[in-house]
């Protein structure tokens, strides 16, 4: 159920028109009043998500710098010590893949724990531990995203996977469920392999990164702001269908 202003602004109109102290003050204490409510309405898509997700409060998080693919991928090269530290804690917190390195680190397998979510009516298959975090945007995305330019309505996803897409020591984040595709007609990795160069929305040089996707920015924005990473700003990849959760799963909502 969305979340009123109105009681809180009939409240504030109630003690301002029974203020009787210096027009200064008066006029301080309507731009207190003033801030109170702004903030409660800037507030209200995490609450509104809250409240739909039966969840205290959906906690937005920033993507962790060295989950992140440009951090140990640098002009094609892969840092070994880098790409091990990401690895070593997706196997920690999403459990072991097998035939991957540090399975020794968890007992459980990452496939194990996948569950069965729904993005938008569809239906996909995600592990347990960033489902919350998923519901989180759908509802920024619903709450937030209302404008004609905005809105979007997708109609492939993907999530777990079980075959490697990489290569050279890369470890997808399908293979651990933390990872989204949505729409690959529409959203292409323009710097993956064939079929995805061909794409039209790749041919053009120069072209700017969300003239390169159908997805509109205030979606991915929504997914950035509960700790989802747009591979679409990988310099080298450019893969616009793809999120990947890279934030803490254990602090995905308030507890």
């Amino acid at each position: 159920m969305p979340i009123s202003l109105r009681p809180t602004a009939r409240a504030a109109t109630h003690l301002a028109l029974g203020y009787s102290g210096s027009p200064l003050a008066f006029g301080k204490w309507l731009l207190v009043i003033a801030v109170i409510v702004l903030g409660l309405g800037l507030g209200m898509p995490d609450l509104q998500a809250a409240s739909g997700l039966g969840l205290p409060r959906c906690k937005p998080q920033k993507a962790l710098e060295f989950l992140k693919r440009p951090s140990f991928v640098r002009k094609g090269r892969l840092d070994g010590h880098g790409n091990d530290r990401a690895l070593r804690f997706r196997v920690e917190h999403y459990g072991r893949i097998e035939g991957m390195p540090f399975a020794e680190l968890n007992h459980e397998k990452a496939h194990a724990q996948a569950v069965t979510a729904h993005f938008f009516g569809l239906p996909i298959s995600i592990h347990r531990a960033v489902e919350p975090a998923l519901r989180c945007v759908e509802r920024r995305i619903r709450a937030s995203c209302r404008d004609s330019h905005e809105r979007y309505k997708p109609h492939a996803i993907g999530g777990f996977r079980e075959q490697n897409t990489y290569r050279g020591g890369e470890v997808s984040n399908h293979l651990f469920g933390i990872a989204i595709d949505i729409d690959p007609d529409k959203n292409p990795c323009c710097g993956c392999v064939d079929p995805w160069p061909t794409h039209p929305a790749c041919q053009a040089v120069g072209k700017e990164l969300f003239e390169r996707t159908a997805l509109p920015p205030c979606w991915v924005d929504s997914f950035e702001r509960y700790g989802f990473y747009w591979l679409g700003r990988d310099p080298q990849l450019r893969d616009t269908m793809h999120f990947e959760f890279l934030g803490d799963p254990e602090r995905v909502v308030s507890r």
